[in-house]
């Protein structure tokens, strides 16, 4: 079975709580503390800090030091990507580990049958993540992304 970490799933907690109040007229958005964000989400505070780090590193969130300081969403929920999260905990989102021209990672890589052929199927998987926002995921119920809600007929 294929699973995400919880550090991915706390991420995403994470971003939707710091971007529930939106993003301000100004491009601005409200920083919060991560002890703010810890009580607010039910995750343990060091756990929400690691969360924190990588999403800064990422470009996710931004932060400032001091008494006044916190986290803040860099862009707004509609402009991140699912697929931004994951790769900002994860690492590259891929399902085998000889994707992408990767070498040296299977004992078996020499005469692999199906050696190359996982790329299409990574590239469906992350075109998929790509589509879906932290805006579709605050959802109460999933909905397809509007572009796709658009195309149905009702008949």
């Amino acid at each position: 079975m294929f699973r995400l970490s919880k550090m991915s799933d706390y991420a995403v907690v994470v971003l939707s709580e710091l971007g529930r109040e939106g993003v301000r007229p100004d491009g601005g958005a409200d920083q919060r503390s991560a002890t703010d964000l810890a009580a607010a989400t039910g995750i343990a505070e060091p756990t929400v800090a690691k969360v924190l780090k990588l999403l800064g590193s990422a470009g996710l969130v931004t932060s400032r030091r001091g008494a006044q300081g916190g986290y803040r969403i860099a862009r707004p929920l509609a402009r991140t990507a699912i697929a931004d999260v994951i790769v900002a905990v994860e690492g590259p989102i891929a399902l085998a580990a000889c994707v992408d021209g990767a070498t040296g990672s299977c004992e078996a890589e020499g005469s692999c049958p199906v050696r190359g052929r996982w790329d299409p199927v990574n590239t469906a998987i992350r075109r998929a993540l790509s589509e879906i926002t932290l805006a579709d995921m605050q959802c109460p119920a999933w909905a397809p992304p509007a572009r796709e809600r658009a195309a149905v007929v009702v008949a």
